[in-house]
């Protein structure tokens, strides 16, 4: 079986999802030299910075950003391109303001050298504000594909590895760990990232799990905060039911993530994988100590069924960030409209109100 069909099987059984998270990757592209960088990113060495959109914004944000996920880039098979292509369309002409992309995991199908060649031509047509990414269960994919390009489990890891599906990733976003930090207009963005897959690890299969150095570290860098200004943490995979820790498909070590949560103020944690469509009936945004909310994706979006149900359709999530509250609001970037059912605004919580928003 080659991998299209391997691929398109998959997708008509609803099973395609995704996993990710941890990472920052920033990235910038000259649309007239076609040329780009990695953490020194190109127009911030002159003192300039891209935004995407009206940069007359007159909203009065802080900060604005756009969140996608799963968009499932693929050398073999064009709809996940010219959806991305789309997407930034869509923010190039945008009514507001874009400072920063976030891609939170499965940035490709299965993170082979020609899936990420595809994603780097994609961006090489474009002049970008910096993107920050973080690892998805897709980009640790390789070990299912042969040397001949077909998708071969029976023949897994392929000659391949799960550390060389992170260093791949790591070297595509400029990075020296899975996980990272970044700051965007002065406040704090923290990417988490699955840290292993089955040919290490082989009953994690698709949930993502987190090392006792990852876990530390956030907990470091959540208790770090001088203020209880907002705070944006991005994984890939949904969390389990509360009190639970997850499997297969959820983040692993569950309930010492949402404690290592729960003292802190304004957390906003967001999560992919699940392709949820915005307009399928389903939970987009869960209250707990935190604000979690489940994004759409570019790439493919499911029905509540977990099938592909509607076609040209990529949907991401826009962030504005204002003193006293999050407006968050979903994009369907191909028809370039507002989606009614994901429009939330969020009060931020006064300082000294720790765990209780």
């Amino acid at each position: 079986m080659n991998r299209r069909t391997f691929i398109k099987r998959l997708l008509a059984a609803g099973v395609l999802t995704a996993a990710a998270a941890g990472g920052v990757w920033k990235y910038v592209f000259n649309r007239e030299s076609g040329t780009g960088g990695g953490v020194s990113v190109l127009g911030r060495d002159r003192g300039e910075s891209v935004v995407l959109g009206n940069k007359n914004d007159s909203s009065g944000a802080l900060l604005s950003f756009m969140i996608v996920s799963d968009l499932h880039i693929n050398s073999g098979i064009a709809y996940p391109s010219e959806n991305f292509r789309r997407a930034l369309d869509d923010m190039t002409d945008f009514e507001s303001k874009v400072e920063a992309i976030l891609i939170t995991g499965d940035v490709t199908e299965s993170a082979t050298d020609k899936d990420y060649e595809e994603f780097r031509k994609i961006l090489k047509g474009y002049k970008l504000p910096p993107i920050h990414a973080n690892m998805g269960n897709h980009d640790y994919y390789n070990i299912w594909i042969s040397k001949d390009g077909a998708w071969s489990k029976e023949t897994m890891p392929n000659g391949k590895s799960d550390a060389g599906s992170r260093q791949a990733f790591m070297k595509q976003f400029q990075l020296d760990k899975p996980y990272s930090e970044a700051t965007l207009n002065g406040y704090q963005v923290l990417l988490l990232s699955q840290e292993t897959y089955v040919q290490e690890k082989p009953d994690v299969s698709e949930g993502a799990w987190y090392s006792d150095e990852q876990l530390a570290w956030l907990k470091e860098r959540l208790a770090a905060r001088k203020d209880d200004k907002p705070v944006f943490v991005m994984i890939h995979q949904p969390l389990p039911a509360v009190g639970q820790n997850g499997g297969s498909h959820s983040l692993i070590r569950a309930k010492e993530f949402r404690e290592i949560l729960k003292p802190h103020s304004n957390v906003f944690l967001f999560s992919g994988h699940t392709h949820q469509d915005f307009q399928n009936g389903r939970a987009h945004y869960v209250k707990e100590t935190f604000h979690w909310f489940h994004n759409s994706s570019v790439g493919r979006v499911l029905n509540a069924q977990y099938r592909p149900y509607r076609e040209n359709v990529a949907q991401g999530l826009y962030v504005q960030v204002f003193a006293d509250k999050i407006v968050l609001r979903g994009r369907e970037f191909i028809g370039r409209t507002w989606i009614k059912e994901a429009d939330w605004t969020v009060p931020l919580a006064k300082q000294g109100a720790a765990g209780k928003a």
